[in-house]
């Protein structure tokens, strides 16, 4: 076959020159841009809070509704065929894929902003806005960016695995309900084109905020200044990873990497607890965890409708961390459709609403409360830096408390590097399957396509950092969520449709 019919180009080349035509502008005139992106989406925030709220629990409820329903038990493939991954692999993809680094920097530093900016009638600073902070932390990993992050995979995962259409699309999940000439024609291209949009801008955005996770750390450790070149070091370094991870495939590179890091990560908790304030952890985890769950559907349905003019952090950066999030939808759903053959719709489900979550609550637990017992115990000015708008180097501060702090800032950043490179290998692997014209239900993307999918985010991200312009692709991104909420509704409706037609829940299951 010829390669260049690997690739299809009528989605992937509209794609890039649009991203081009978007972000070289808003690089070019950075703070003009940005000041305007932000106040379109500040007005979106005041006038549709409401809706993104009930957003996020009506896509818990979704979930639960297909987990527990008929179509709970139908399973992506041939139902007397094993799961493609164990469990413990299978959950170990889905946390990296699901969580990234992003848990590295929210779990140690999110409780110092609700600290700073809590609730209405808490008191900054104070012991309970400091418990606000860490519940929060543990909200933000919580049930409803899960549900955003798989809800189009059972859709996404029964064409692929059960009806064995070739592309694994949006378009073709959607071709049930709109039939074959929108799917074949201008509407199939755009569902397609936005799909590459928002995981392109996505992924550009991981990369370039990553980065800082790791260079802060790594400057604080040599004694070294933050530079553009130490930014460029550590993302050769990260791509040359991300990229053999992806050319190795799901098997040999993704899974690996995965587990090994799930190993290590929590060999990490364990040293930061035993080594460091391990009691005090432990009650405050349990307090966070408690405030968490007797507060759960307060902080789910916050508008602050009585307390006009003084939205706080928790309002605002949930309905941010939705929109973000849905950006994100796509990309977690293909992929989870892609390695989830073998698996019923249930237990796809529930192992991405409940692994996820239950790491991410446990990661919480740890750096907060080390971060948290830093900040009362030792009086370290953790609050000083997020004014100061430094929150990255308050990381290794707080790391090199803890004995051999300099190994444990070491290993903080190999977790953190490793859960970029999963993040971003799953990422090239999805985009390459996406854009692939080989048959998706029999064959994995072209290990050439996966490496020009890595070359292409690398040159984008690093165009925008050295030129300005990642926080305006940032609300980009946040904006393109709201097509996506559209489209996820329709590919939940999608599935269900396609599993009503097939009467899938009596010839697609598990014999007993």
């Amino acid at each position: 076959m010829n390669k260049k019919k690997l690739i299809d180009y009528s989605i992937f080349i509209p794609s890039l020159v649009i991203m081009m035509a978007i972000s070289i502008p808003l690089a070019l005139y950075e703070s003009e841009s940005l000041e305007l992106l932000n106040s379109i989406f500040d007005y979106i925030v005041e006038k549709f809070s409401w809706g993104y709220l009930w957003y996020g629990l009506i896509l818990v409820a979704a979930g639960l509704f297909l987990s527990f329903s008929k179509y709970g038990q139908v399973v992506l493939g041939d139902p007397a065929e094993k799961p493609r991954f164990n469990l413990f692999e299978y959950a170990s993809i889905l946390i990296a894929m699901g969580i990234g680094s992003t848990i590295m920097r929210t779990g140690m530093l999110e409780w110092t902003s609700v600290a700073n900016d809590p609730p209405t009638g808490v008191e900054a600073g104070s012991a309970e806005a400091l418990l606000w902070g860490n519940a929060y932390s543990m909200f933000l990993w919580g049930f409803q960016v899960f549900a955003i992050f798989v809800m189009i995979a059972p859709a996404m995962g029964y064409v692929l695995h059960v009806r064995k259409k070739p592309l694994m699309r949006i378009s073709e999940a959607s071709r049930v309900i709109f039939g074959d000439k929108f799917t074949d024609g201008i509407g199939g291209k755009v569902l397609d084109v936005i799909f590459l949009i928002s995981i392109l801008a996505g992924a550009a955005v991981t990369l370039g905020l990553g980065a800082p996770i790791i260079t802060h750390n790594l400057s604080s450790l040599l004694g070294l200044e933050v530079t553009f070149g130490m930014t460029l070091i550590v993302t050769i370094v990260w791509v040359i990873m991300f990229s053999i991870s992806a050319y190795l495939g799901v098997e040999k590179g993704i899974k690996r990497l995965s587990t090994f890091n799930m190993y290590l990560a929590g060999l990490f908790a364990l040293f930061i607890v035993v080594a460091g304030p391990g009691v005090f952890i432990l009650d405050y985890f349990t307090e966070s965890v408690s405030l968490l769950l007797t507060n759960y559907l307060d902080i789910s349905l916050n508008t602050e409708s009585v307390t006009p003019g003084e939205t706080t952090h928790i309002q605002s950066n949930t309905v941010f961390w939705f929109a973000y999030s849905a950006t994100w939808a796509m990309l977690h759903s293909v992929f989870a459709a892609k390695i989830s053959k073998g698996r019923t719709i249930k237990e796809m489900i529930l192992t991405y609403f409940m692994a996820p979550s239950l790491i991410s609550w446990i990661a919480t637990g740890v750096l907060g409360g080390l971060g948290v017992h830093r900040y009362l115990i030792d009086d370290m000015p953790i609050l000083d830096f997020v004014q100061d708008n430094e929150p990255m180097a308050a990381i290794p501060e707080i790391l090199s408390t803890l004995p051999l702090g300099g190994a444990a800032i070491v290993i903080f950043i190999i977790v953190a590097l490793i859960f970029l490179t999963t993040t971003l290998d799953s990422t090239t692997y999805t985009v390459a399957a996406y854009t692939s014209t080989r048959n998706m239900s029999k064959f994995e993307p072209p290990k050439m396509l996966r490496i020009i999918i890595a070359a292409v985010i690398t040159t984008f991200s690093l165009l925008l950092m050295r030129i300005g312009g990642l926080a305006p692709l940032e609300v980009i991104s946040g904006l393109m969520g709201i097509p996506i909420i559209f489209i996820q509704f329709i590919l939940i409706y999608a599935a269900k449709r396609m599993m009503d037609q097939d009467k899938a829940w009596k010839h697609n299951v598990r014999k007993d």
